[in-house]
């Protein structure tokens, strides 16, 4: 094992990958000189500035390319810079990059990874700050990952580099500075897999990408008032691990849903659904979703931390959970 930050996991899979395989680069603003966080340090040192490559400001032109490099056989890695900004190229990635393989029946794919660091990050206001998920999980044609350890963005990103479909990478800034276990040598984790992070028996929380440790913290906090969370980091949202959710929610019967999301629409929603369509007989309680209010993220410090999702706000929901008499 060694212990690297979620930003050096990653951009180890990279670097892994890009020595295996010539066909991966990589494609965005000051990547050349280690990008605008220091999340392609010492790349184009290795691999120079034909496979390290940086472009000018205009998102939109990052995403054509990357996909015209797709469709003629290279595997580009595509740099959004933050998740906000992808809004400047979402008709490429919307309307191109994943309908390509489906009107061409196939002939044509775009093997690309797309990554957006996304999130709430310390006084980055209204349009540097949005977790866009939802969003883009209701695109036909895209995967969409969201690893929230150093060893699943290590492993994710390797596989997601592998993969010949678009992969979105949705990485959560606010992490990228802590740090975890990395296993050595071959790491590959494929989408679709949930982790659970922890096991429990009276109730099932489920989350992704920054709001994992919060959980973590929550369930730690309900434990000592005799509350046992199971925790699932999913991970992986599309396509997302039906099977690891409802399978603990048979479990345990009862269903608290968080992330750093907008509640509204969020993809909280389509996790609450499923597990109400399938499960309602069972349920001992109604499910809840903690999530963001349906506001811009404010740039003020105390109203920014009043907009975050935080342990408190999950600990209180499993709490309510656990209090209640009946799905009804």
């Amino acid at each position: 094992m060694s212990e690297l930050t979620l930003m050096e996991a990653a951009r180890l899979g990279l670097q892994e990958e890009m020595r295996r395989d010539s066909r991966v680069w990589c494609l965005g603003e000051d990547l050349a000189r280690g990008g605008v966080f220091g999340q392609y340090a010492g790349l184009a040192e290795e691999f120079g500035n034909k496979r390290v490559v940086s472009t000018p400001i205009s998102e939109a032109m990052i995403m054509n390319v990357g996909l015209g490099a797709a469709l003629t056989g290279t595997r580009p890695v595509v740099e959004m810079r933050i998740s906000d900004f992808t809004l400047c190229a979402m008709d490429e990635l919307v309307n191109q990059v994943a309908k390509v393989r489906y009107m061409f029946g196939g002939q044509a794919r775009a093997p690309m990874v797309i990554r957006m660091p996304q999130g709430v990050a310390r006084y980055s206001a209204a349009q540097h700050s949005q977790s866009l998920e939802a969003w883009l999980v209701h695109i036909p044609g895209l995967v969409v990952l969201a690893p929230a350890t150093a060893a699943d963005c290590k492993g994710m990103m390797k596989a997601a580099i592998r993969s010949d479909d678009p992969v979105v990478f949705l990485e959560p800034r606010r992490l990228w500075t802590t740090s975890g276990e990395v296993p050595e040598g071959e790491l590959l984790t494929p989408a679709g897999s949930a982790r659970v992070a922890q096991n429990g028996t009276d109730v099932t929380l489920v989350t992704w990408s920054t709001t994992v440790p919060g959980a973590l913290a929550a369930a730690e906090a309900a434990g000592r008032e005799g509350i046992s969370v199971e925790v699932v980091d999913l991970r992986s949202l599309w396509p997302w691990d039906r099977v690891a959710v409802l399978e603990s929610v048979t479990r345990t019967r009862r269903l608290v849903v968080a992330h750093e999301a907008v509640r509204v629409g969020g993809f909280g929603a389509e996790i609450a659904a499923t597990v109400a369509e399938e499960l309602s007989d069972r349920l001992l309680a109604p499910v809840a979703r903690v999530a963001a209010p349906r506001i811009p993220v404010p740039y003020s410090p105390p109203l920014e931390s009043e907009y975050k999702i935080n342990p408190d706000k999950i600990l209180a929901a499993l709490r309510r959970t656990m209090q209640s008499k009946g799905p009804g």
